[in-house]
């Protein structure tokens, strides 16, 4: 009988490195990818980015599975990521990155999809010492006890630093095929790419938003300032430039045509500001503002589109009203904008 595993499938080197020394080994593998909505490359793609060479971003996953020629499942967890992300067990990580928490709630779907389809034992590209927080030899045996999966998850690029697994006891897998890396070096797995023929594009650490400083102090500044979060939040920290102003508000501009498009889809929900003539950016207010600040954003709306004097419309409440904006002072723009200042504080936020 052919023994099956599902594999925890990022698209990366690592997890298609771990995929392909099992099917060398005969083992027939079914990627599992989880979307979680925080994935950078995805988010780029979603917005229809460009790379600088001018082609289309592509989900790493799917581009991966089709080069192994594994079938691959996509499951979407977004929702019940949400809570997970605001109420980690075991916290966060440098920025707002509950690695654990992620790591033990994916391998427990992992864990639900292996038993319901009747695979054998889950495999995942991660490299003993490679990541602090989650990737240590105790967090390892951690993560397995909690997911529920001990003796069950066969880590191929580091198995013969770690202990046998039930699949290496059961002889459904050779431990001496499988490899001792360890920490945070590439270079064996680069070379294995090589000899493999792997294509790989995403750089050491992965492509999740909630590992950037600037997006885990926009998260803390919100909360901070806020008192919540929501969950289009997440989404929306990820999107534009942010400015506090002094009522309290919060406006995000869009960087680009997809990032407009993105934010034009919340119009109905929320007010919003952009140029009469409807030529760069488009602006989403969140919470209430005041009319005193009518020419504060108008102005902000003019220095990111084209950097010119224009007539600005804003959607209040619901009642429009045009503005004639001159351009706001870089100063001035600086001095509201959320972003991670040189020398702020862990966790500080400025309004």
């Amino acid at each position: 009988m052919k023994i099956r595993a599902v594999a925890l499938f990022s698209g990366g080197l690592d997890s298609a490195l771990a995929v392909r020394l099992l099917q060398d080994q005969g083992v027939e593998i079914k990627a599992l990818h989880f979307y979680t909505g925080f994935c950078i490359t995805e988010h780029k793609r979603r917005l229809g980015l460009k790379r600088e060479d001018g082609s289309l971003y592509v989900n790493p996953a799917l581009k991966a599975a089709a080069l192994l020629q594994v079938p691959l499942e996509i499951l979407d967890i977004s929702e019940e990521y949400f809570n997970l992300i605001l109420n980690p067990k075991y916290g966060y990580g440098k920025n707002v990155n509950p690695c654990l928490d992620c790591r033990i709630f994916m391998l427990k779907k992992a864990k639900e999809f292996m038993e319901k389809e009747g695979y054998a034992f889950v495999v995942t590209g991660e490299v003993l010492g490679q990541r602090p927080m989650s990737q240590t030899f105790d967090r390892l045996m951690l993560i397995e006890k909690e997911a529920g999966l001990s003796g069950y998850i066969l880590r191929p690029l580091s198995a013969k630093l770690l202990p046998q697994t039930i699949p290496e006891k059961l002889g459904w897998v050779n431990r001496d095929q499988l490899l001792d890396i360890w920490g945070r070096s590439r270079k064996k797995q680069l070379k294995l790419a090589k000899e493999y023929g792997l294509e790989h594009e995403q750089p050491a650490g992965g492509c999740c938003y909630l590992t950037d400083e600037n997006y885990a102090h926009r998260f803390r500044e919100v909360i901070r300032v806020e008192g919540s979060i929501a969950r289009e939040d997440l989404v929306l920290l990820a999107v534009g430039r942010h400015f506090r102003l002094p009522s309290g508000a919060r406006l995000i501009l869009a960087r680009n045509e997809g990032e407009v498009r993105f934010l034009q889809g919340f119009r109905h929900r929320y007010d919003y500001a952009c140029r009469k003539d409807g030529k760069g950016t488009f602006g989403l207010l969140k919470g209430r503002l005041s009319e005193e600040e009518f020419n504060l954003v108008a102005g902000l709306v003019a220095r990111y589109s084209k950097n010119q004097p224009c007539e600005v419309l804003l959607s209040i409440g619901g009642r429009e009203t045009v503005v004639w904006a001159d351009t706001l002072s870089e100063e001035l723009a600086d001095s509201i904008k959320i972003y991670k200042r040189k020398g702020d504080k862990h966790g500080s936020g400025k309004s």
